[in-house]
């Protein structure tokens, strides 16, 4: 049986340095996916998956192959939606947790900033991604992928 795998929404994550240390840590495979532009790894554990040109070329990967237990990285509220459905362990770059009881609450923020993005009431600006939420991340990560490597070795020990 194969143990938990980490799927990461690359193309404009923050947080690909404290993946790898987590992972590595943990001896977790990773798989980068992106439309273009990473730096290849030599770490056997880290892979690299380009995709196609398209909005949605990256999240259809990921969301296709994430399983019960593999743990995805992802700002893109729609993909954690989709990763959540398929029993995923999904996390946010800022540390925070998506699970089905959340994700709807997340779906429906979602929806509303970017229809007042459209109407022109918010003008649509990100603060800045600061230590804070890196810290928060690397702690959430951490905490996801033993929870992870727990259930996978459970599951494993019933078979």
């Amino acid at each position: 049986m194969r143990g938990p795998e980490i799927y990461v929404d690359a193309d404009a994550c923050p947080v690909k340095d404290e993946i790898r240390k987590v992972a590595s840590r943990l001896g977790l495979h990773v798989t980068f996916v992106s439309n273009g532009g990473l730096r290849p790894s030599r770490d056997p554990m880290i892979a690299h998956v380009v995709v196609g040109a398209g909005a949605d070329a990256a999240d259809d990967w990921i969301a296709e192959r994430c399983v019960e237990s593999d743990i995805v990285v992802t700002q893109d509220i729609p993909l954690a939606a989709r990763c959540v459905e398929r029993g995923a362990l999904v996390l946010g770059p800022g540390g925070r947790e998506h699970t089905p009881e959340t994700i709807g609450m997340a779906v429906a923020m979602r929806d509303l900033k970017q229809h007042l993005r459209e109407t022109g009431e918010d003008r649509g600006f990100n603060r800045a991604f600061s230590s804070a939420d890196r810290s928060a991340f690397l702690q959430s990560l951490d905490r996801i992928c033993r929870r992870a490597v727990k259930a996978a070795q459970e599951s494993n020990r019933s078979i």
